[in-house]
C-alpha cells in the first residue's frame, strides 16, 4: 500500500468524526465547553507553587488547591483583599478554616498575634504607610494602618489585608525570585509578609524622622512658628505607628519558639532576621516618640515663658495707666479745697505730672525687660 492510500485511508477514518462534531445541535452538551471558573472580586492574586516555582496562570482558588493536593511539594498562594462574608465562608469551606477563623479574617483592627486553629497557624500584623503631605496641620494624616492576616496550612497560605496599606505584591515578587526560600513551603510566604512589614516600617520610620526634624526646626526658630496642635498631631500618628509596630515582637518570638508546628528549621534564620530589623524599627520609634516628647515639652515651656512676658507687658502698661488714672480721679472728686484748682496753670501742670510719670515708668519697664 501506498502512501496516497494510506494518507486516505486516515482521512476516511476522521471524516465520521469530524461530520459528527459539524452535525452536532447546538444545544448538545457535548459541544458547548465548560465554563472555566473566574476568582472573586476580592482576589488578588492566586497561584500554585511546585518546588519553589510558580506554575503558569490564575486558576480558581478551588481548582488551585486541588491541584496542589496531588503534588507532594507544592502549595497554593492565595491573596484577597477585604473579602466580603459570602466570598469568605466559600474559601472557609475550601480550605478547611473554622468559623472562627472566617470570622476574624472578616474583621479589621485586630492587634498582632500567632494563634493556632486546629492544622492551620493564623500570623496577624500591622500595616503601615506614610501619607505624604506638604506641611503638617492639626488635622494632617501622617501614617496610614491596616492589617494582614496569614493563615498558614499544609498545603495552602491564604492571606487577608484590610486597608490600603501593605499591598503584598512586592512581597509575592521578591519570594518568586527566590526559588530556593520559596520551595520550603508555605511558611516561605510567611517569611516573605513579615518581611515586607518590617520593611515598611522602616521606611516610615525614615519619613517621620524627617518630619521630626522640620518640627524641631520650627520650635527652635527665631520666629517660633510651630502650633501646637501641629506637634500634638503628629504625637497622635507616632502613638498610632507605635500601637502597630511594637506588639508583633511577642508573637514573632513566640513564633520562633515554635517547635512542629512553625516554620521549618530551614527558614528559622530568615525569621531571625526578620526578628532583628524589627528590633531596629521598634528601637527607632521609640527615640522618635521620647524625642517628640521632648519637642512637646520645649514648646509648652515656650508658650509658658511667652505668657509669662506677656503678663509682664500688660501689668507694666497697667502701671503706666494708673498714674494719670489716679491724678484725674483725684482731682475729678469735687472738693472745694484742692490744690491747684484756682492756679491758672493747673491744668497744664497737671498733665505734664502725669506725662512725666507714665515716661519715668515707661523708662524703668524697659530697663527691667517688662516691656
Amino acid at each position: 500500500m501506498d502512501r496516497s492510500t494510506i494518507r486516505s485511508t486516515g482521512s476516511r477514518r476522521r471524516l465520521p468524526t469530524v461530520l459528527a462534531r459539524l452535525l452536532r445541535r447546538p444545544g448538545d452538551a457535548a459541544t458547548v465547553p465548560a465554563p472555566r471558573r473566574a476568582n472573586p472580586d476580592a482576589v488578588v492574586d492566586c497561584a500554585v507553587y511546585l518546588a519553589g516555582r510558580r506554575e503558569p496562570g490564575r486558576p480558581h482558588y478551588a481548582d488551585a488547591y486541588a491541584r496542589a493536593r496531588r503534588h507532594r511539594r507544592a502549595f497554593v498562594w492565595l491573596g484577597l483583599h477585604e473579602p466580603g462574608a459570602a466570598v469568605m465562608a466559600a474559601v472557609g469551606r475550601t480550605f478547611g478554616l473554622d468559623e472562627l477563623s472566617v470570622a476574624q479574617a472578616l474583621a479589621d483592627g485586630h492587634r498582632p498575634t500567632v494563634q493556632r486553629h486546629r492544622e492551620v497557624t493564623l500570623l496577624v500584623l500591622r500595616t503601615a504607610s506614610y501619607v505624604e503631605h506638604d506641611e503638617l496641620t492639626a488635622t494632617s494624616e501622617v501614617i496610614d494602618t491596616g492589617d494582614v492576616m496569614v493563615f498558614v496550612g499544609d498545603r495552602f497560605v491564604i492571606t487577608v489585608r484590610h486597608g490600603a496599606a501593605g499591598a503584598l505584591a512586592p512581597a509575592r515578587a521578591d519570594i518568586q525570585g527566590r526559588p530556593g526560600v520559596l520551595a520550603e513551603g508555605p511558611w516561605a510566604v510567611g517569611y516573605a509578609v513579615c518581611a515586607r512589614m518590617v520593611d515598611l516600617y522602616l521606611e516610615v520610620a525614615g519619613h517621620l524622622e524627617k518630619d521630626l526634624e522640620r518640627v524641631e526646626e520650627s520650635v527652635f526658630a527665631r520666629d517660633r512658628s510651630a502650633d501646637i496642635q501641629h506637634i500634638y498631631q503628629l504625637k497622635r500618628e507616632v502613638v498610632e505607628f507605635k500601637r502597630a509596630v511594637l506588639p508583633l515582637q511577642a508573637p514573632l518570638r513566640a513564633l520562633l519558639d515554635r517547635r512542629g508546628d512553625g516554620p521549618p528549621p530551614a527558614l528559622l534564620r530568615w525569621f531571625v532576621d526578620v526578628e532583628g530589623r524589627l528590633t531596629r524599627a521598634v528601637d527607632r520609634i521609640g527615640s522618635y516618640d521620647d524625642l517628640l516628647n521632648s519637642i512637646l515639652q520645649s514648646r509648652l515651656a515656650q508658650l509658658a515663658v511667652d505668657q509669662n512676658n506677656d503678663m509682664r507687658k500688660i501689668a507694666a502698661w497697667a502701671a503706666i495707666a494708673a498714674v494719670p488714672t489716679a491724678v484725674a480721679g483725684i482731682y475729678g472728686m469735687n472738693f472745694s479745697h484742692l490744690p491747684g484748682l484756682g492756679w491758672r496753670y493747673g491744668y497744664a501742670a497737671a498733665l505734664l505730672v502725669m506725662a512725666a510719670a507714665a515716661l519715668t515708668l515707661h523708662r524703668l519697664f524697659r530697663r527691667s525687660g517688662w516691656l
